[in-house]
């Protein structure tokens, strides 16, 4: 009796940590603004936003440029804006800025991180919205598993988003002004783990042949193991990341979804 009881407590904890493997759900990322399509019935246009699932929280990130595209986008989509309970803006520009009033229309139940060095007047309209202000310094958890960099560089101060999944880092930038590899590397100091994936504008259009073939080799000796270069980063400059990683390319534009298990 006592042998079957074992038994059957065992195989009890099995079904239960099957089950509970199983309804793990995997971070989903959705592409909402961004200068490339990938869904027929999108829109584009030059900006950059996507929607993170599967974290502890929904976020936002970024809202592209103009306030009708990213609400066609998301409606096509079948997106919820309800659902989102965080908002990150990468930097102060509006090609990452330009959709949060509309946005905020439609929920403004929701904390919005800021770079330190908004002005004080975007933070006093976004408070006035019913939304809440969030101005970001330094590296921060802002739910569990998902983190900012902190507000990163001197002329154009910028921050991205780092996710902490089974795979190894996501780093998500919007324009990447403060440089894309210094960035990559202040992701990877702020976990100490392998990045599997880094992807958004990278603004390299002004970079040569030369200087983006050194930015893959030391993404490269960074341990990234997938990009997905988009937005500002130059048709041209995509191409030789697209050469340079061939299968581990992730190709971006609006509607593209990124799954990855958690």
């Amino acid at each position: 009796m006592k042998n079957f009881l074992a038994l059957f407590v065992t195989f009890c904890f099995i079904f239960i940590g099957s089950a509970f493997s199983l309804d793990k759900s995997p971070i989903t990322i959705t592409i909402l603004y961004d200068n490339y399509m990938f869904t027929e019935g999108t829109q584009t246009d030059w900006g950059f936003s996507c929607l993170i699932k599967g974290t502890e929280k929904t976020i936002l990130f970024d809202t592209g440029t103009n306030p009708d595209i990213l609400m066609h986008n998301i409606k096509t989509l079948g997106v919820n804006p309800k659902e989102v309970e965080l908002v990150v803006l990468s930097h102060i520009h509006g090609d990452h800025t330009g959709g949060l009033s509309s946005f905020l229309k439609e929920n403004n139940k929701v904390s919005v991180y800021v770079p330190i060095s908004f002005p004080d007047d975007f933070k006093k309209g976004v408070e006035n919205t019913g939304a809440k202000i969030v101005s970001v310094d330094k590296p921060v958890a802002i739910c569990k598993g998902v983190l900012t960099t902190g507000e990163m560089g001197t002329t154009i101060k910028e921050q991205g988003v780092i996710l902490d999944t089974e795979k190894g880092l996501v780093f998500i930038t919007g324009c990447a002004h403060p440089g894309i590899v210094g960035m990559v590397r202040r992701a990877k100091q702020v976990l100490n783990k392998n990045i599997y994936l880094v992807f958004g504008g990278f603004h390299l259009l002004q970079k040569s042949d030369a200087e983006i073939k050194e930015i893959i080799q030391q993404f490269k000796e960074l341990g990234v193991s997938k990009v997905g270069a988009t937005h500002c980063t130059g048709e041209h400059q995509i191409e030789l990341f697209k050469e340079a990683y061939g299968e581990n390319f992730v190709q971006m534009g609006v509607g593209r979804v990124i799954e990855i298990s958690n």
